[in-house]
Formats: structure tokens, sequence, C-alpha cells
């Protein structure tokens, strides 16, 4: 009995190894010289697909390659670089009400031009729970939303964005979480054994892990927050505390966020391939959401190296702001 059954694991074994020989990948994680899995490049989240979906939409989180190339077309960042795309007039009028709202045409930006793709499903959101891919705020996150409108205006430039003061990069492209905005979505990572350090494109923002060290004292409330990873496997895990709180909205032309001082951002990176990093993060917040949100980015190899990126050098857009809203007051 027992020389029956080896030989028909035997003969079973036989006849499936070579259909999982043919299935096996030749590909396997990088490691370091020290044997971390090695996530060093440049890399780039650049993509039509937005935070949050189309409620039109509905729950469809991922559609095929047909759908994902019509929703492209339609895509308002596509329509708007192609209709921009053409040289410059030099011989235009200016424009007759003196708000040209034209400080970009198509040249200066780079948002990306397909959906996101994952394990070959192209993504109609990036947050995958709820599935609605809604971000779900609280009553309390609504009144901190009007709350910032009322503080916010022209009477100095403690009250304008920080993308626009150049402390941070617009929205929340240096993180965490980190999200594609309209341009400079390059990231490059370097790490040794114990840090790993994020430079982002947009804004030179850099933030550094610490790798299996405990969070400082919530009296230290940096820029990008308070990160200290892991390693689990192969996936590198982030927990970042202690947020700026003057950080907590971070509003871009491809999303706006709420992220209180008070909320935790887990993020995991996993490279899935050759040329591609998983980029996944969870933010909990009990008071800013009725639950925690998910969600999920492909940061694909970039084909371009990081530039150096000047935020309206010698800062003088600033006062040219500020002199605007004394001019419009004057008027009226």
């Amino acid at each position: 009995m027992q020389s029956f059954q080896r030989n028909a694991y035997r003969m079973w074994f036989l006849f499936w190894l070579p259909l999982f020989s043919q299935g096996a990948p030749d590909w396997q994680v990088p490691l370091t010289s020290y044997g971390h899995p090695d996530l060093q490049g440049i890399w780039t989240s650049a993509s039509v697909t937005t935070l949050e979906r189309d409620k039109a939409l509905g729950k469809t989180l991922i559609v095929d390659a047909e759908e994902a190339r019509q929703l492209e077309r339609q895509s308002a960042l596509n329509v708007l670089t192609e209709a921009d795309s053409g040289p410059s007039d030099p011989d235009r009028p200016p424009p007759a009400d003196g708000d040209t709202d034209a400080g970009y045409n198509a040249f200066w930006i780079d948002p990306g031009t397909r959906l996101a793709e994952i394990n070959g499903g192209f993504r109609t959101s990036f947050i995958v729970d709820p599935d609605d891919g809604q971000i779900p705020y609280s009553a309390a996150a609504g009144i901190a939303f009007f709350q910032y409108g009322q503080d916010s205006g022209y009477d100095g430039p403690e009250q304008r964005p920080l993308g626009e003061r150049c402390m941070v990069g617009f929205g929340s492209s240096g993180g965490p979480p980190m999200l594609p905005v309209l341009y400079n979505n390059n990231y490059q990572i370097v790490q040794n054994e114990n840090y790993i350090l994020i430079l982002a494109e947009m804004n030179h923002d850099a933030r550094i892990i610490r790798l299996n060290d405990k969070h400082k004292d919530n009296i230290f409330k940096p820029w990008l927050g308070d990160s200290v990873g892991r390693w689990e496997g192969t996936t590198l895990v982030v927990e970042t505390i202690n947020f700026h709180p003057q950080q907590s909205f971070r509003f871009a032309i491809k999303h706006s966020l709420y992220l209180p001082q008070t909320a935790k951002v887990i993020e995991r990176f996993s490279r899935s391939d050759r040329d591609t990093i998983l980029y996944e993060f969870t933010v909990e917040d009990s008071n800013a959401y009725t639950q925690s949100w998910s969600a999920e980015i492909p940061f694909r190899k970039s084909e371009s190296p990081m530039y150096e990126y000047a935020c309206h050098e010698g800062n003088y857009a600033l006062p040219g702001i500020l002199g605007g809203a004394r001019r419009e007051e004057a008027s009226k």
C-alpha cells in the first residue's frame, strides 16, 4: 500500500512539475549588500487616476483596457493638455479682464496620461476601501474644512497654502500619504541598514524613515510627520504619526485631503516586479473619518532623472499675490 502511494505521488509530481516550472517567475526581489530588499532608484506615480473615484462610476474600481482608454480620453487633464499643447501665439492680445488664470500651459505639466495599472487591471481610483472610492469624512472633518475656509485669506503669508509659500509640496505630494499632483511626480529612494530616505521631486521634500526605532515624543511634529519603518519579509512597513498642525489641509488640482495632526498613516512598499513598487497605505483617525481608509498606487521606474525644483525663485510670487489683494481692496 505504501509503495502504491509513493508511486502515485511520484506520478502526480512528475505530471504537474513542468506546469509549475513554466509559471515560475525568473525575477526575484533584489537585495542590498546587507540583505534588505532593495527599493532604491527613481520612481514615478504620475497617472490620471485620482485619489477619490468619480461618483458616476459607483463601486467600479477596476476596468478593462478598452474602458480604460475611454476614461483616459475623457480625463479633464488629458483634454486640457491636448487642447493646450500647441505653440503659443506671440502676437495674441492681452486678456481683457486682466485675469489670465493661465500660469501654465501644457509644456509645464506632467500629470500622467494613463490610468494606474495593478495586476493587469486599470484603476478608477487609488482608494480601494471603502468600496465607493470616497474618503469617509466625519461631521467633525466637515466642520474643520469650514473653519479652514474661514481662516484662509490674503491678510498675510501665513494665510496662504503651504505649497504657495514653498514650505512643502502642493497637496500631499511629499506625503505621507504620497499622492501624484500636476507635475514633478518623481521620487528617489536611498537606503542603508538603519534609514531610508524618500526625496520627492516636488519642492524637494525629503522624508527620513528610521528603521526599527520608536516614535519621538509627540511634542515633535515635523513637516511630513515622524516616520518609523520595519521590514516584514520583502515589504517595507512604515508608520507615521505626529503630523505638523499646519499640514492638515492638503489641496492640489488632483486631490484634496484633510489629515489632522492626530492621524496615523501606515504605508507598505513592495517590489512587485523589476519596474514597479506597489505603494499601499491606510489612514486612521477616529475623529476625522467614520472608518479607516486605504489606497494603492503603482510606482513605476522613471525614465527621467530627478530635476531640481525651484519654487518661484526668490519667492517673488508671494508678494505679488498679497500685493494684488491690496490693490483689489483699494479698488472697492
